[in-house]
């Protein structure tokens, strides 16, 4: 049978409650992190297995390739983890500007020369080996079998696959990878990824050492080589992730933590916190007041990280500085809730992704965000192991006098960074683990969804599914088709600029949400899973 998967109806999804929780953008990952747990392991053994799955079934967004960033609380702190690669040994200004022309802007986007030292792998180990119960190989055992026994196309994946394949046909090993016959699957098809099984098993032997300075490193460096890349087995052999200590910013009696830079979680809590300011439960749920003061609250989020977040020790201004709350009201002010505006950076000195998560019944909770970063990264994928390697380099500066002078490339920096996991605390104790996938859609997301449950007591499923807005840049959003057309209208007549967009997948961001509901060896937690992914919350 050949089914019509266009769905014309609207699909409601409900919280799932349990004890024990993944929530994945795909059904096969959150079944890999259950697995995890029903043999004995904990949260952190259901995110890895969950993150090496999802590598093989949502590879559009990420792969063995990735970058990866952590958040997660243990039973009694806090914990944070940037996976972020780092730039290869050769890149400086002038390699770019030798190779691509004096006035190049950025490293290409796709290609070798948009791949720094992908994170994700070793990420995966530095989890399991701190926080891990059961062994490392066993936590690769269901993406093996995906992998190998391949899995039926899903819908909305198949959609973005088949969108980016004219794009990368032609590079390095993207279509023996990834177009099997000539072509994308087709939804319902059947997908294997043998390379990848290899590169999995190579990666579950060693715990990891094979792709840091083995034999997946030095496949790699030779494919790079033959296709004009300078990144080395060295290169990969001297990464190591980094654990750091996340950043907060109070909310509605809450705080919420995200990674500190390179990344750019820190606009959740800018944009939160002149937020603060204002009585934003006073205003209707899905009304003009209400999101046009959360969207210039954004704007003015993003005007403060585009011009000064990049790698900490090339700051010029420090995390307290952008977070001080006297600066960060000063910001409010400029707030004219009955105009739209295109507000230019401040001065704080004076004052495409996937996202999972994961909890169990002794406490642990997990947010967990890996990425290709663009659809299907560089393009490139090594064939021997499958590795589908990341264009995060695309993101650095190549020009001193560029509009974030911090974020210049150099060897071994990590760039400014796109993806970001979030935990939200009451009291120093734990309250939700949760993610919104998707460029800058993300911190976008993790303070509107945020704000529907703080001041408007959404339940986590009701604040994913609500309609989203996106900011661009100037006056320019993005909204999806079903937000309120008075609201539309509204948004409209304030100046903002604004285009429907049918496509939510990545214009809007996708998010996976567990929320504590108690004890939770006794109530558990309260789940959700976005449905502009073809994601699952799933548990026992």
């Amino acid at each position: 049978m050949s089914f019509n998967y266009t769905n014309p109806y609207t699909s409601t999804r409900l919280p799932v409650f349990a004890r024990n929780v993944v929530s994945t953008s795909h059904p096969l990952a959150a079944q890999a992190g259950l697995r995890m747990m029903y043999k004995g392991g904990n949260a952190v053994d259901a995110a890895i297995a969950a993150a090496a799955a999802i590598a093989i079934t949502e590879p559009v967004s990420n792969g063995l390739g990735s970058d990866a960033f952590a958040i997660l609380w243990d039973g009694k702190e806090l914990h944070g983890l940037n996976a972020s690669g780092r730039a290869p040994d050769t890149w400086t200004p002038e390699y770019f500007k030798k190779k691509y022309g004096a006035d190049t802007v950025n490293p290409p986007k796709r290609g070798f020369d948009s791949v720094s030292v992908p994170g994700a792998v070793a990420g995966w180990v530095a989890l399991s080996e701190r926080f891990g119960k059961l062994p490392f190989a066993d936590l690769m055992e269901p993406a093996i079998e995906i992998a190998e026994r391949g899995y039926l196309m899903p819908t909305v994946v198949q959609q973005k696959w088949a969108a980016a394949t004219p794009e990368l046909q032609g590079l390095p090993g993207f279509a023996e990878a990834f177009l099997p016959w000539g072509r994308a699957p087709d939804v319902g098809e059947l997908f294997q990824f043998k390379a990848a099984a290899r590169g999995l098993r190579a990666i579950a032997e060693s715990k990891g050492a094979a792709y840091y300075g083995g034999e997946i490193a030095a496949a790699i460096e030779k494919f790079s080589a033959s296709n004009g890349g300078s990144i080395t087995a060295k290169d990969f052999a001297a990464y190591k992730p980094e654990w750091v200590k996340p950043i907060g910013k109070d909310y509605r009696g809450h705080t919420l933590h995200e990674i500190p830079p390179n990344g750019q979680g820190i606009a959740a809590l800018i944009a939160l916190g002149i937020l603060e300011k204002f009585d934003v439960a006073g205003m209707a749920v899905d009304g003009v007041d209400s999101q046009h003061l959360q969207i210039e609250a954004m704007k003015l989020a993003f005007a403060d990280v585009y011009r000064y977040v990049a790698e900490p020790a090339s700051m010029e201004v420090t995390v307290e500085q952008m977070l001080d709350d006297a600066y960060l009201a000063s910001r409010a002010k400029l707030i004219d809730m009955k105009k739209a505006q295109d507000f230019g950076a401040g001065n704080p000195v004076k004052g495409g992704t996937i996202y999972l998560t994961a909890a169990d019944e002794n406490g642990m909770m997990i947010s967990f965000i890996q990425s290709n970063y663009m659809g299907f990264g560089s393009g490139c994928v090594e064939p021997t192991f499958g590795v589908s390697l990341q264009n995060r380099g695309h993101a650095f500066n190549v020009q001193a006098n560029a509009h974030n002078p911090a974020n210049l490339v150099a060897p071994g920096k990590r760039p400014f960074h796109t993806i970001i996991p979030a935990f939200l605390t009451q009291n120093g104790q734990p309250v939700m683990s949760y993610g919104v996938m998707g460029a800058n859609m993300q911190p976008q997301g993790h303070m509107q969804t945020l704000v529907r449950m703080l001041d408007y007591k959404q339940n986590p499923q009701m604040a994913c599914d609500a309609p989203r807005w996106r900011y661009n840049a100037g006056l320019e959003i993005n909204v999806e088709q079903q937000m309120n057309k008075a609201t539309v209208q509204g948004l409209a007549e304030r100046g903002h600029v604004m285009e429907v967009i049918n496509d939510n997948y990545q214009d809007f961001g996708a998010g996976q949400f567990i929320w504590r509901a108690g004890n939770p060896k006794v109530e558990g937690y309260i789940a959700a899973s976005d449905a502009r992914r073809d994601g699952l919350a799933a548990g026992f």
